[in-house]
């Protein structure tokens, strides 16, 4: 069974009315990713084995800090987890400030439920620390259980995560008190809507101050003496036409596709679709030697492969609305690799008009 989810906007020919800020990122604020290395302790027997070498010598090392001195060969704790942690820190952080952040298992730990994380430093990509994590984590209420007879288990408890468990040590070095212009970037390239950005900030301050640089940029002069938080608050409230592009975005994994946009089809279009199938089967044999002969019961397979082909089934598109294409195809009962099969070659074809994002 498939999902089609369809939007129509019947104005689209006329445009739709955007903020700037949604269509736009600001060079120099945006968020950054930490990253660091960590232990996580007080898990139930369910942490690294004594095959994870590097968290015994990291728990070693720990404990050498604490003046506690242990071979890493003589550890033996399977209570403790290697872990990488990662966070997005927000534009603007400033020490003190706290944030949340993710823990996932670097060795073959079972479960990080109910354990705690052990002050560890989060580093930028220029290798300096900028943040501090440590608290419990939280799995979401996933679990494993195992025994000899069987195993159970709840989502995924080899990753976590710990709300505000970040603590901001130093600020990112950017102040914007220093930057002379606005850099806008847009999240999606189009040289009439970088122009369309260009003219609402120019037409609303009454001033050439922006330029459209090229399809993904716009440059804007800050006004003197004029507060710039206040002036780029303005310009991010600010709106323009624009009108969406067409898209169909394909989700493999579960066979959703998602179509929105003005979609045109361009009619006649002859579609003939059919699968083939290949079953291979293995079926055992015993080879049982004459009485008194002296052989042995010889046990063998017999393989037999078996090729069906589906009828191809053949329609036909004479409409370029979207609504008689999926019409069409959900009158056929089309399955989600058929739908996706076909999207893709009447795109190759030349004959359908939409951008495919295939996720």
């Amino acid at each position: 069974m498939f999902l089609f989810l369809v939007l129509f906007f019947p104005y689209l020919s006329w445009g739709i009315e955007v903020k700037i800020g949604t269509e736009v990122n600001i060079v120099g604020v945006r968020p950054n990713y930490l990253t660091g290395y960590g232990i996580v302790v007080g898990l139930d027997g369910t942490g690294d084995g004594t095959t994870s070498i590097f968290t015994l010598q990291s728990i070693a090392n720990m404990l050498k800090k604490m003046e506690i001195y242990v071979d890493p060969k003589a550890v033996k704790t399977k209570n403790a987890a290697a872990v990488i942690v990662t966070a997005k820190l927000p534009p603007f952080a400033k020490p003190g400030m706290t944030f949340d952040v993710e823990v996932a298992s670097l060795g073959d730990a079972k479960s990080l439920a109910n354990g705690i994380l052990i002050r560890t430093p989060l580093l930028g990509p220029d290798g300096r620390i900028y943040a501090f994590a440590q608290g419990p984590v939280s799995t979401g209420g996933g679990f494993t259980e195992s025994n000899k007879g069987g195993k159970i288990k709840k989502n995924f408890s080899t990753t976590g995560m710990i709300p505000n468990g970040g603590i901001v040590e130093r600020e990112l070095p950017f102040e914007l008190s220093n930057e002379k212009n606005l850099i806008l970037t847009l999240k999606h390239p189009d040289f009439s809507r970088a122009n369309n950005i260009a003219f609402a900030i120019n037409n609303y301050f009454g001033k050439n101050l922006a330029r459209a640089e090229d399809s993904s940029t716009v440059i804007v002069k800050y006004l003197p003496n004029y507060n710039k938080v206040k002036f780029i608050s303005e310009i991010l409230n600010l709106k323009i036409n624009t009108e969406s592009e067409p898209t169909i975005v394909i989700y493999e994994r579960t066979g959703t596709v998602i179509m929105s946009g003005d979609i045109k089809i361009e009619p006649p279009v002859y579609v003939s679709h059919g699968n083939i199938y290949v079953s291979v089967t293995k079926t055992p044999v015993i080879s049982q030697p004459p009485p008194l002969s002296g052989g042995t019961t010889v046990q063998t397979e017999n393989v037999t492969t078996t090729v069906k082909e589906e009828h191809g089934r053949i329609f036909s598109i004479t409409s370029p609305s979207l609504r008689d294409l999926v019409k069409a195809l959900n009158d056929l009962g089309v399955s989600p690799g058929d739908l996706i099969a076909i999207i893709q070659a009447m795109k190759a074809a030349g004959k359908l008009h939409a951008k495919i994002i295939i996720m």
